[in-house]
């Protein structure tokens, strides 16, 4: 990577509070690729792994750098990760959140729910799966997917890391090849990649520390691109929406001037102070935001991705699930419009019950129009039918084809109707409100995760 490249990835100066910030990334990819054994050599070569638990991932008198990260017995009998594995570290200058996602096909969904929340996605490559010395050489299938999945997931930041180059005959022309067609790839599906970077997991070369001149790349290793890059920017500048998560009453207070709970639950867009007018969703009702409250219930203004409890100025019934959105702004009106049609009001988050979608389809068993599931949107749940599946995602041809049905793990564009209107907005627009995920009623299995379109 070059040095332009690498000014790409870098925030400004006056963006330090950014940058100093604790950056959620994954790594996923196919399976075998190297994903486990990448974090566990961040975690050894940035000393943030004790000896004695070094000492509990030994194998045959070998470190054993997946060990740290594969905690369930299945997955250390097996030697594959199943679930999603979180661990901490940090550097002078960062702190770190890595979610160690599966790589085979049938835990994909294990992979978008820690995508789901992630600041950046690390895609590793295995150069030895690959026909490295083919220019036109092909992707597999779970790198395609999972970069696709990350880029729809709205990932802010996107990493290749092209590993076990140690292992071929020609690691410059390996890296080359493979990195044009990750670029061709990208350009295709409309992604925007940080940085690739050719590593060894198991020999620590560009992950931790730079190997200056190995495999023709002269640019920073990816702890130090990691260091650099930018947090998710939270959806300030519109409207507020605010997801009710818990109430809290005081029953013993006789002070009636203000409503007696506070409603908690996390800013999703917009913000929120004393004095902002809202209204609460599906009921209609109007009031004021009489206090904000943070964490440890002082009173405070609270802006988009932080937590808050909202006291309003009156009673008002709120229950969990319900949604506290700016009120209504005076439509814009003409004199040629008609009265009788020219609504007075224009909502700050529209509430509806169709909506246009794509999906990632996680069940076991394929999606078929007419089902019934249970769709959680915020903390609402609510009866969801998909009415009809449009077209299904070839994510080897990225090409939109027609279906009927969604096999499991396709990606698709589907028509849903939903049993009660909800503040449904584009996923490009707002994570919050743009969400869902789609629950089977029977097995109570998570079968989907929607995005609003």
């Amino acid at each position: 990577m070059t040095t332009d490249t690498l000014s790409a990835v870098r925030t400004p100066a006056h963006d330090n509070q950014r940058t100093a910030s604790a950056l959620r990334f994954i790594t996923c990819g196919s399976v075998d690729d190297g994903k486990s054994t990448l974090i566990g050599r961040l975690l050894v070569d940035s000393k943030s792994v004790l000896q004695d638990q070094l000492a509990g991932v030994q194998r045959s008198g070998e470190t054993d750098l997946a060990l740290l990260t594969d905690g369930l017995s299945a997955e250390r009998e097996q030697g594959i990760t199943i679930d999603v594995a979180y661990r901490y570290f940090a550097t002078e200058t960062r702190k770190f959140i890595i979610g160690d996602a599966p790589g085979h096909e049938q835990y994909t969904r294990n992979m978008v729910t820690a995508a789901s929340s992630a600041d950046a996605a690390v895609v590793l490559v295995d150069a030895t799966k690959l026909d490295w010395q083919n220019p036109q050489l092909a992707l597999l299938p779970q790198t395609r997917r999972h970069s696709l999945l990350a880029h729809l997931l709205r990932v802010h930041s996107l990493v290749f890391a092209i590993n076990k180059l140690d292992a071929v005959a020609d690691p410059a022309l390996a890296f080359a090849n493979i990195r044009n067609a990750l670029a061709t790839f990208a350009q295709a599906a409309g992604i925007t990649v940080a940085a690739t970077i050719p590593v060894s997991a198991l020999k620590g070369w560009n992950v931790v520390t730079a190997h200056p001149d190995w495999a023709g790349y002269q640019g920073p290793s990816l702890l130090e691109l990691l260091e650099k890059l930018p947090t998710t920017p939270a959806d300030a500048g519109q409207p507020l929406a605010f997801s009710v998560q818990w109430v809290e009453k005081f029953s013993a207070s006789a002070d009636t001037h203000q409503g007696r709970r506070i409603f908690w639950g996390r800013v999703g867009t917009g913000d929120v102070a004393v004095g902002t007018a809202v209204q609460i969703l599906p009921s209609g009702q109007r009031a004021t935001v009489a206090q904000v409250l943070d964490h440890v219930r002082q009173p405070v203004a609270r802006g988009a991705g932080q937590s808050a409890g909202i006291v309003l100025d009156r009673e008002v019934d709120v229950s969990r699930g319900d949604w506290i959105i700016a009120a209504p702004a005076p439509a814009v009106t003409h004199a040629a419009d008609d009265d009788f049609d020219t609504p007075s009001e224009r909502p700050a988050w529209p509430a509806t019950r169709e909506i246009t979608a794509t999906i990632a389809w996680m069940d076991n068993e394929p999606l078929l129009p007419g089902r019934v599931y249970w769709a959680l949107h915020g903390r609402r749940w609510i009866k969801a039918k998909v009415r009809k599946v449009l077209n299904r995602l070839d994510i080897h041809s990225l090409e939109r084809q027609d279906a009927e049905q969604l096999e499991p793990n396709a990606i698709g564009r589907v028509e849903i109707s939903l049993q009660e209107a909800i503040p449904a907005a584009a996923f490009v627009r707002s994570r919050e409100l743009g969400s869902l995920i789609l629950v089977d009623t029977a097995s109570n299995s998570t079968a989907a995760a929607v995005l609003v379109e």
